[in-house]
């Protein structure tokens, strides 16, 4: 498809550039399956307001990158004293997770296991789903850093463009929680999904347009949705520094797989955070079953 061929340069050019940028500041150990990259420190815990989803998070984070999946994920996972939920990724047409490594830092910062699959034809979520297989494992290996610290009772899945796509595949899994479709292409089934879901969109996106996300919203009647299309964002705002991004997407799994009520305020009751600022976006819209979730209880 024109959409596919269209991405598929793009990213592959911004793969090769971040990959030859990617040493800065992180150290890889090699197995014969295996590269560990431990990523530079985040901020403190007391560094950003807790409601600064955009801000970096209390968590020093580190890069695990295997031969399905790369794993970002809080770096003393083995002593933390709290299970971390799991955000799946898929990469758009062409992509890998090195493209989006600062969103999947940022997230991870934030408390997260991201487990990002490495194909970059994510579009059936076979590795996302595998990903989920994986850390299934890793949390009953008693050997493993991530044994019982991962929280497989809340898992959400989020991908770009195709990725996207894939997370709305994949968001008919009993297994996941909700999904976070950003800039999604057009080959997926909303309708198959039965747990809340934010959709966005850029407003100068000329890939995947507007109209093409709003589709999905449209059709996703029966769960409950919301649509946000960020102003002034095209198809790649999201790769490499995620920019406008990073907040909502942050503060969405927050609400959704930790139970953050501050988070949750962004997108449900009368205040709505995101429904105010016409700074970041330029459309917001929520369906029904959406305006019926209280603030306090997302």
């Amino acid at each position: 498809m024109l959409w596919r061929r269209n991405l598929f340069a793009p990213l592959a050019a911004l793969a090769l550039a971040l990959t030859a940028s990617a040493g800065a500041g992180t150290a890889a150990a090699a197995t014969d399956t295996t590269v560990v990259a431990a990523a530079s420190p985040t901020a403190s815990p007391t560094a950003s307001a807790a409601d600064d989803f955009g801000a970096p998070g209390p968590y020093a984070t580190a890069v695990e990158v295997g031969a399905i999946t790369t794993l970002y994920y809080p770096r003393d996972i083995a002593d933390s004293d709290r299970r971390h939920p799991v955000i799946v990724w898929g990469n758009g047409t062409g992509g890998v997770p090195l493209v989006y490594r600062d969103l999947m830092l940022h997230w991870a910062s934030q408390g997260f296991v991201v487990a990002a699959a490495n194909t970059p034809m994510s579009n059936l979520g076979i590795s996302m789903r595998a990903s989920i297989d994986m850390l299934t494992g890793r949390n009953a290996d008693r050997g493993s850093i991530f044994f019982d610290r991962v929280d497989l009772e809340h898992i959400g899945a989020s991908g770009h463009s195709q990725g996207g796509a894939a997370a709305i595949v994949v968001g008919s899994d009993p297994r996941i929680d909700t999904i976070l479709p950003i800039q999604p292409g057009p080959l997926a089934n909303i309708n198959a999904v039965r747990v809340p879901a934010l959709l966005l969109a850029g407003q100068r996106d000329s890939i995947v347009f507007p109209a093409l996300v709003k589709a999905f919203y449209n059709a996703a009647d029966h769960i409950p949705a919301l649509y946000g299309e960020v102003r002034g964002a095209d198809h790649f705002t999201v790769v490499g520094d995620p920019g406008p991004f990073a907040a909502p997407t942050t503060a969405w799994f927050r609400a959704q797989l930790m139970g953050d009520r501050t988070a949750g305020a962004q997108f449900f009751g009368p205040g709505c955070g995101i429904c105010t600022d016409t700074a970041t976006w330029s459309d917001v819209r929520r369906n029904s079953l959406a305006l019926s979730v209280p603030a306090a209880t997302p």
